[in-house]
């Protein structure tokens, strides 16, 4: 069997989405980016909420015109050459590995936190690393069960930031609240562009939307729907959960909490009027990137596998058993626990958004490439999108973008070996 099987509907769609950004951006990022733009974090979320709509729009037709896995390594391939294909593919599999790192060490910080153990860099480790093989294994048993497991991730997530939202804004009086989260007006130019791309990345979830687009039913019709539907609810949550800490505790105990250890959500919640409301808060965290690493060890293996159906990677992992890439997942997998043996959680969060933001800007090179009858949106929106992810990219860290840069050389080595011994 060389296909794979299309079993996600609209709605399953949606939780994917959800599950794949709903976790280390809200638990742990905003107080990454809060370190750095303070107070104007709220309005970093809102910036990048901008940029992944156009982002979201590009994406949604191009899935709808070409559904297939992959992404846009497909789109690129497809559209633009096939080396802007396999560099987007590249800078996929390099973002979301550190992303899903992160989510692994963020997952691990929390649940050491909230069971009162130590949570130093070696437990936190060794707890990532326990994690990243169970929902490896738990990934290669076939996509059906892991939707059953990520709606239940979901509905939990939802349940804990609803009532982050509810318990903070009645532990604060109104007016000083508001004052607080409108201090962000101050930030500095630069300080907020960087804050919106390290807040950008939170948003991406969605693309696993499309890199499933073989395993997605009526993917023309549904594609589309799912990702800007996904991508309208994470706005919503990122919005009012940033607004929240900021109102509860201003912004530099925010960013205080995140520093101090990897569960700052947490942290802020016990200054509630009614704490327990931290216990709920853990348990969502916890829950919610261990979600994330469900989904992005599905999105990026997709990649993989069709990377290796083209040759740009080892031709074993485009192997399918049982109706999953199980080669594919497992490689993955090693990858990303050796990024977690890093132990950085900023590093890995840092690398990952440049890389994310090359990744998008290729996505809308893609779309400004597609035939007038496949497109769906203005070519503006694409150009704008062009504009502010390769615009953002330059605000990340120096070293993390030249560290970024050197990976495109290496890949690029990488396809030319695997060309030739295809040849």
């Amino acid at each position: 069997m060389t296909g794979l099987a299309r079993v996600v509907g609209l709605w399953g769609a949606v939780w994917m989405g959800l599950g794949s950004i709903l976790g280390t951006g809200v638990f742990v990022s905003l107080g990454l980016a809060t370190g750095v733009a303070g107070g104007g974090i709220v309005w970093a979320v809102a910036l990048a909420a901008l940029v992944a709509t156009a982002n979201g729009l590009s994406s949604a037709q191009l899935a709808a015109a070409h559904p297939v896995s992959g992404g846009t390594y497909a789109y690129g391939h497809r559209y633009v050459h096939p080396l802007a294909g396999f560099t987007a593919g590249w800078m996929f599999l390099a973002a979301k590995s550190a992303s899903a790192a992160t989510a692994a060490l963020g997952c691990a910080g929390y649940l050491l936190h909230g069971l009162g153990l130590p949570d130093g860099r070696a437990a936190r480790i060794g707890v990532a690393l326990a994690l990243v093989v169970a929902l490896t294994a738990l990934v290669a048993g076939g996509l059906r069960r892991s939707n059953r497991v990520n709606v239940a991730i979901v509905s939990l997530t939802l349940a804990a930031l609803g009532a982050f939202v509810v318990g903070g804004w009645l532990s604060v009086d109104a007016g000083d609240a508001v004052a607080r989260v409108l201090a962000g007006e101050a930030a500095s130019t630069p300080a907020l562009l960087q804050a919106t791309a390290l807040m950008f990345v939170a948003y991406t979830g969605y693309g696993r939307i499309a890199t499933l687009g073989e395993e997605v039913r009526a993917p023309a019709r549904t594609i589309p729907r799912a990702i800007l539907a996904t991508l309208a609810l994470s706005m919503v949550l990122y919005v009012a959960v940033a607004a929240t800490a900021v109102a509860v505790v201003g912004p530099d105990a925010f960013a205080a909490a995140t520093r101090q250890a990897a569960a700052p959500l947490e942290l802020v919640a016990r200054a509630f009027r009614h704490p327990q409301v931290a216990w709920l808060v853990a348990a969502g965290a916890v829950t919610a990137m261990a979600g994330v690493l469900l989904n992005l060890l599905l999105g990026l293996s997709r990649v993989l596998f069709a990377m290796a159906q083209r040759r740009e990677m080892p031709a074993p992992l485009a192997h399918v058993e049982a109706g999953s890439p199980r080669r594919a997942v497992w490689a993955i997998g090693a990858v990303i626990a050796g990024l977690v043996l890093l132990g950085d959680i900023r590093t890995t969060w840092s690398f990952s958004a440049f890389t994310v933001l090359v990744y998008y800007g290729l996505t809308h090179v893609a779309a400004l490439r597609l035939p007038a009858v496949d497109r769906r949106f203005p070519r503006a929106i694409a150009a704008a999108g062009l504009v502010a992810c390769f615009g953002l990219a330059a605000f990340v860290e120096l070293p993390v973008g030249l560290a970024g840069l050197g990976l495109v050389v290496v890949g690029l080595g990488v396809r030319a070996v695997m060309r030739r011994q295809a040849a």
